[in-house]
């Protein structure tokens, strides 16, 4: 009997260990670790912050839907993790393991500037649940007395959507309510380009989203960075100040610090580096998916910027580490796989949308992907909103990938998976 623990009940922790619990027989054991009581839909949060959503509408109980499905749950913080004797300790007891899942999502680099809130600073973020409400709270207040809005990321920033999908939301509920006019809207960005995306070489995006912003007369400053931030001014490594009522910034990615303190299984920043298979190049029962996981940036940008790891990227690592495992316990029979990652993100504007795609996210050795296209339309406003209800429900009910979604993907020309050409002819011990 093989021990399989998943730290993390995000977008990818959660289908980890509903995916390994559909593939494994019983007699293996899934735990699944959280330090949140519930599972949140994070791509929602921007609606939070601006009041479009309420947040128990993108929220479930984790006690309420894990446990029936033959998975373990404990609700604590890990603390600490050695690979070496494959041990995690939580704050009362600690848990052996064969094989675990890193899933815990990023923790929030928010010493990163003088003034970076919301904790001890002055801007708003999106990132967690907490700091979305926090984010609703200051709008609220906002609206009594409106002024300029700065949106934003820091240097070093990763995932550059909700930044456009906050400002372009922004500028639509206020123009709804009649304030629009009171309030010029400036977008910061770290980013080469507007339209960058932590990716580059997205075809048309750089001229639709720089169109799309200016058709909401929200100015783009683009390639800055922000050195810091003052209760009522932003400040830009160049000089220059931007005066605001309201601040949204994205702050950088880490890993959280029990990883950065585990001896030789992380990067500097605390990021997992992995193989083709999301196994970790050193310890072979340590496998990563989702915001944690380290990928390499596409290019190099004047200011440093990283990869975006979106839904979609996380579903293909979870589908392919679930496999992985699977095979080395003997549970199936065939070769290990990689997930082909395609970069694929909904962004609701209010009365538009953005579909950004790169298929694959890291393009070939001359700079070429499949596609690579950005397109817009309220469809896809709609799209965001069924998707979240879809994703949502299929969490409720402890669904994996049904054939339905996989086929779909397929439709769309998106493989998930590639058998890799070697394999190691040496079988992985299970412990105990």
């Amino acid at each position: 009997m093989a021990h399989i623990v998943v730290i993390g009940a995000g977008l990818g922790g959660l289908p980890a260990a509903y995916e390994l619990r559909h593939v494994l027989p019983r007699q293996h054991r899934v735990t699944l670790i959280s330090n949140q009581p519930k599972f949140t839909f994070v791509p929602s949060l921007p609606w939070i912050g601006l009041g479009l959503r309420s947040l128990d509408r993108i929220q479930l109980d984790l006690n309420q839907i894990v446990p029936p499905h033959g998975i373990e749950l404990i609700l604590d913080a890990v603390t600490a993790i050695d690979p070496r004797l494959q041990r995690i300790t939580l704050s009362d007891q600690t848990l052996d393991y064969d094989y675990v899942v890193i899933a815990t999502g990023p923790e929030l680099a928010l010493d990163a500037l003088p003034g970076l809130g919301p904790e001890g600073g002055y801007t708003q973020s999106v990132c967690n649940p907490h700091h979305a409400l926090l984010a609703h709270e200051a709008w609220e207040q906002f609206l009594q007395d409106p002024g300029p809005i700065v949106v934003g990321a820091t240097p070093g920033a990763s995932c550059f959507g909700p930044a456009y999908e906050f400002a372009l939301l922004a500028s639509h509920t206020l123009q709804q309510l009649g304030l629009r006019h009171q309030v010029p809207i400036t977008m910061v960005t770290p980013e080469p380009y507007a339209g960058h995306l932590g990716i580059g070489g997205m075809a048309n995006s750089r001229w639709l989203i720089r169109a799309m912003l200016a058709d909401r007369h929200v100015d783009v400053l683009d390639n800055v960075a922000i050195s810091r931030i003052e209760p009522d001014t932003l400040c830009l490594a160049d000089g220059r100040s931007l005066p605001f009522k309201y601040a949204m910034i994205l702050p950088p990615f880490r890993g959280p610090r029990f990883l950065r303190e585990a001896v030789g299984l992380t990067d500097a920043k605390g990021f997992v580096p992995v193989l083709p298979t999301y196994r970790h190049p050193d310890f072979e029962s340590v496998y990563s998916v989702g915001v944690v996981t380290q990928l390499k940036p596409v290019e190099p940008t004047p200011i440093p910027i990283g990869v975006p790891k979106v839904g979609q990227m996380t579903e293909e690592m979870v589908m392919t580490v679930a496999h992985n495992i699977a095979l080395d316990l003997g549970v199936i029979v065939g070769q290990p796989i990689k997930p082909t990652l395609q970069a694929i993100c909904f962004a609701d504007f209010g009365d538009t949308g953005a579909l950004f795609l790169a298929d694959p996210l890291l393009p070939d050795s001359e700079g070429r992907r499949h596609r690579a296209f950005t397109t817009k339309g309220l469809w896809v406003s709609w799209a965001k909103t069924a998707f979240e209800k879809y994703f949502m429900d299929k969490m409720r009910v402890g669904w994996t990938m049904p054939w339905f979604e996989r086929v779909g993907l397929r439709a769309l020309g998106l493989p998930l998976v590639e058998p890799i050409t070697t394999v190691s002819p040496e079988p992985i011990q299970v412990k105990g």
